[in-house]
């Protein structure tokens, strides 16, 4: 695994095609399925009024944005951040069109359909026929929504950083956080190799030696020439004589 980029973007609709502009985009960076801490976040000026029915999802206001930078003056920053990662995205297609649309604009290189990922169809893969919105997800791998009381994009993009490390495997993958040799390391996994002190003494048994004897009587009695306790060293024959 390598350097990824999980991204949300917030909009004031659907469709670029139809004069919808990019009013957010937030971006995570993960490293080998491992929030590495670094994000990009910022407000759009979409240098169009936003519709009602989006500030109902997103509660971004006309006045929150009005002294937001444009696209243009952003885009540098974007393209920097991201590099050459892939993108992961939920409903991918969605996301991809807005920015490419938003580069073309200003003349940057848009990114193309096989830079990104998209979780959708990853969960869909994984659980099909289920409900796989971002919502439904969270709830399945127990991600909290507790700050989520409206769509955000860098909120959205940290949920969707954990989703997606959930959707592949991630948590088992904390256990090797380095590539480097390690001695002890088995089967991807490593092994702790710290040295620990001393075993503390076992109790004293509190059976007394008539009991214990009575009780490998008991124990040849039943188990006769079973070889299973013989594994595990224990010579009931011999030790009952």
């Amino acid at each position: 695994m390598a350097r990824e980029i999980v991204l949300d973007t917030e909009t004031t609709g659907f469709d670029p095609k139809t004069g919808d502009r990019l009013i957010e985009v937030g971006c995570i960076e993960i490293q080998d399925l491992l929030p590495t801490g670094r994000t990009f976040h910022r407000f759009v000026n979409p240098e169009r009024l936003i519709p009602p029915d989006a500030i109902r999802v997103h509660g971004i206001t006309d006045d929150k944005v009005k002294d937001a930078p444009k696209f243009h003056e952003i885009a540098d920053d974007l393209i920097e951040f991201i590099g050459d990662a892939p993108m992961i995205a939920h409903n991918a297609g969605f996301d991809r069109n807005f920015i490419d649309f938003e580069y073309k604009l200003c003349g940057r290189p848009i990114t193309g359909e096989a830079r990104w990922i998209d979780t959708l169809k990853l969960a869909q893969a994984r659980f099909p026929g289920m409900p796989n919105s971002l919502d439904a997800l969270c709830k399945r791998f127990k991600v909290s929504l507790v700050e989520r009381t409206l769509h955000g994009a860098l909120i959205d993009a940290r949920l969707l950083a954990e989703v997606y490390l959930e959707l592949r495997g991630g948590k088992e993958r904390v256990l090797d956080l380095s590539s480097a040799p390690v001695a002890g390391r088995s089967a991807g996994v490593a092994v702790p190799t710290a040295a620990y002190g001393p075993r503390p003494q076992p109790l004293a048994p509190r059976s007394s030696p008539e009991e214990q004897a009575a009780h490998i009587a008991f124990l040849a009695e039943v188990l006769k020439d079973r070889s299973l306790w013989d594994a595990y060293g224990v010579k009931v024959q011999e030790e009952a004589a």
